[in-house]
């Protein structure tokens, strides 16, 4: 069958599609939380809107045993700072921190004796920090929240959040050094892995099963499981500092997924609430 179009309705027709091709595209707004999904214009809207936190989360490039890849504290930390500012529902997040105070080079010291782990010194480190706060309160972030997944730069933290709190006291620009997210995966963590069957000596202080489990909860593909079980106990010369990971699993690492997540959302919820409107 074929169809006759008229010349009016094939005018009005042409009329219509060339108009479309000048209208803006009705795309949806960006979903995302993270500062370089958007473009320039989209974050100055969501500024302008009340998106008024921004999240930097710090990571570090170190050992995390034979088990475990070298980027855990960056993936980590990005996922759950994801998390917070989605629980949040007026925040960004920042590119993730990859550079970190990790030891001495030369003589090597902490992680650095082993290959792979990327150091700065600490003034370098505070630097960044603080040059990355300025550029925010120059887009217009009215809270600026520090997290660190590395216990190593837990105090650095805090310089930068002191000294630029000092310099900006007579501005509504705040930067929080929130130590809580470390604090939590620490002690708290330890008490609920024991409540749901760990023990102290498996759980230790890092590439133990409490540090392995977080990262097979927030991204397995980061760990080497056929390294865990069914090999001989791995210790400090492994990288592996007081625990044993063999017994690592997601279930385990869920628990301190939500303790950090919620914890510190309302960390941060507690900080901006004191602050003078």
């Amino acid at each position: 069958m074929h169809v006759v179009i008229g010349r009016s309705a094939l005018r009005r027709i042409l009329a219509g599609a060339a108009l479309l091709l000048f209208l803006p595209a009705a795309y949806p707004a960006n979903a995302s939380v993270f500062l370089e999904d958007q473009t320039w214009t989209e974050l100055r809207d969501l500024v302008a809107a009340g998106t008024t936190t921004i999240i930097i989360p710090i990571g570090g490039t170190e050992q995390s045993g034979p088990a475990m890849a070298l980027g855990k504290h960056d993936v980590r930390v990005k996922f759950l700072a994801e998390k917070i500012a989605t629980r949040l529902g007026d925040a960004l997040v920042a590119p993730v921190v990859a550079y970190v105070p990790e030891g001495n080079i030369d003589p090597p010291t902490e992680h650095m004796r082993f290959p792979g782990t990327i150091t700065i010194s600490d003034k370098t480190f505070e630097q960044l920090l603080e040059s990355s706060a300025r550029s925010f309160r120059h887009a217009g972030f009215k809270t600026i929240v520090l997290i660190g997944d590395h216990g190593g730069y837990q105090a650095d933290e805090r310089h930068v959040a002191d000294r630029l709190n000092a310099e900006w006291k007579k501005s509504p620009i705040r930067v929080f050094a929130a130590v809580d997210y470390y604090r939590l995966a620490q002690g708290p963590y330890t008490d609920k892995l024991l409540a749901a069957g760990a023990t102290r000596a498996e759980i230790g202080t890092h590439a133990g099963l409490a540090d392995t489990s977080l990262m097979l909860a927030i991204d397995p593909s980061l760990v080497r499981k056929d390294r865990l079980a069914g090999q001989p106990k791995l210790g400090a010369g492994d990288g592996v500092y007081g625990g044993d990971p063999a017994r690592s699993s997601a279930e385990f690492g869920q628990l301190g997924v939500d303790l950090i997540v919620d914890g510190t959302t309302d960390a941060i919820r507690a900080f901006i609430a004191s602050q003078p409107k």
